[in-house]
């Protein structure tokens, strides 16, 4: 009787280790282990995003791989994970000279990075002051 008792435990141990986890609502697992990056850029001639004429736009995607349209998309994911997500804070290259005509250039960025949402416009004087910021991210 002692053994019955003993295999009838086990027994119901067992099937309940095994069935428990099939029984209940299922959790969602995580699609990956990064936090999303995917970002759309765009470039104008105009003061403002508002107003001015797109003339361009890419798509930049950084994790878990660099992809997208913009044409240097591994360089650009480098360039903004190293400026921590913030395409202000891209330095201009001091050793740049540009003309101080004023023809302005603005540029977009809107999307989610690192699982957060990123929406930056800003507006340069002209072409070649938008280029000397950052080596990559704004060259499309």
């Amino acid at each position: 009787m002692r053994n019955t008792a003993r295999r009838a435990a086990t027994l119901a141990l067992a099937a309940t280790a095994l069935a428990g986890p099939l029984t209940g609502t299922a959790l969602a697992a995580p699609q990956s282990l990064y936090a999303p990056s995917a970002l759309v850029l765009t470039v104008g001639h105009g003061d403002s995003a508002a107003t001015a004429a797109a003339a361009r736009a890419v798509t930049l995607t950084c994790a878990p791989t660099a992809s997208g349209t913009h044409p240097a998309a591994v360089l650009a994911c480098a360039e903004l994970r190293g400026a921590g997500g913030d395409p202000g804070a891209l330095a201009a290259d001091d050793g740049v000279l540009c003309t101080k005509e004023y023809d302005p250039v603005v540029v977009t960025v809107d999307g989610v990075w690192q699982g957060r949402r990123l929406s930056y416009e800003h507006t340069f004087a002209n072409e070649c002051v938008k280029s000397s910021h950052g080596a990559s991210l704004f060259t499309f």
